[in-house]
């Protein structure tokens, strides 16, 4: 009897692991004749119309890494305008600058060969914008042309703040005498009366151009006017009145031959503006 009830037992053993094994198991651990739930690895999860989920956040990362700017808004500023010369009653009108009064606008300067520096700035400018607008930014240029006059320097402030810009920019070049030459950028220093909140940034925006300007273009820095390309001045108005970051740059001294023979040529300006693009893009980047 005890060797017929343990062969009935083995018999019912087996009859139960045949089971077993033709229902697949329990909790994954049975045979192959019906694949478990965690039999293979995971899939992954297909986007609409069937495609990989993945592909679509790597397309977003390329076009963050194509468009960086993107949200981004950037004021430039083409100092003075084509047509100031003829209207002098309109740009010597003085205006208030925050700590006193200074003419709405002025000519500004040229070339010993008559490259005027609004026309300067006005094509740097333009080149300056399209390059930050091929990165996603919103770009707002303080003039529309290089025929007008003005805007004074408290709307060309204005703009900039109407904006809510992430960073301004003033581009310009100097009238300084001969013997100088190099580029400097200017900052805000706090003025009584007009908060002064976005001193700090300017800073550092204005170190993240001055040290691209100096690798992009090889200008080297100003020999006569800050220190090592930097100046801080409380008297000009479109600095004194900006609640954004905002500096100023003079691209070099007109002037000076060797400056003016730099500043002069197309292509050297689209140094200029690549190298300006490049410190914007630092600063906000």
């Amino acid at each position: 009897m005890l060797i017929h009830r343990r062969a009935s037992a083995a018999a019912g053993l087996a009859l139960c692991l045949a089971a077993l094994t033709a229902c697949g198991g329990d909790g994954g651990s049975g045979g192959s004749s019906a694949p478990s739930a965690r039999a293979g690895p995971a899939q992954p999860p297909t986007a609409a119309g069937g495609g990989d989920a993945t592909t679509g956040a790597s397309n977003a990362r390329q076009d963050d890494d194509a468009t960086p700017l993107r949200g981004k808004v950037v004021v430039i500023d083409p100092g003075h305008n084509g047509g100031n010369a003829k209207n002098p009653s309109k740009i010597n009108k003085q205006v208030a600058i925050g700590n006193g009064h200074k003419e709405c606008d002025t000519t500004g300067t040229s070339t010993n060969a008559g490259y005027a520096e609004h026309a300067f700035t006005w094509d740097v400018s333009n080149r300056l914008a399209k390059i930050l607008r091929a990165e996603g930014a919103k770009v707002v240029l303080t003039r529309p042309n290089d025929t007008g006059v003005g805007p004074c320097i408290t709307e060309r402030a204005a703009i900039g703040n109407r904006a809510e810009a992430d960073a301004a920019l003033s581009v310009h070049a100097d009238g300084a005498p001969a013997s100088g030459h190099g580029f400097h950028v200017i900052q805000p220093l706090s003025v009584k009366g007009q908060g002064g909140g976005m001193v700090p940034a300017s800073r550092r925006l204005g170190r993240a151009i001055r040290d691209a300007y100096r690798t992009g273009t090889g200008i080297p820095y100003s020999t006569y006017r800050g220190k090592d390309a930097l100046d801080s001045r409380d008297d000009l108005g479109g600095l004194n009145l900006s609640k954004v970051p905002k500096v100023f740059i003079e691209c070099g001294n007109m002037r000076n031959s060797g400056d003016a023979a730099k500043l002069s040529s197309a292509a050297f300006r689209q140094r200029i503006a690549e190298a300006l693009a490049k410190g914007i893009d630092d600063y906000l980047t």
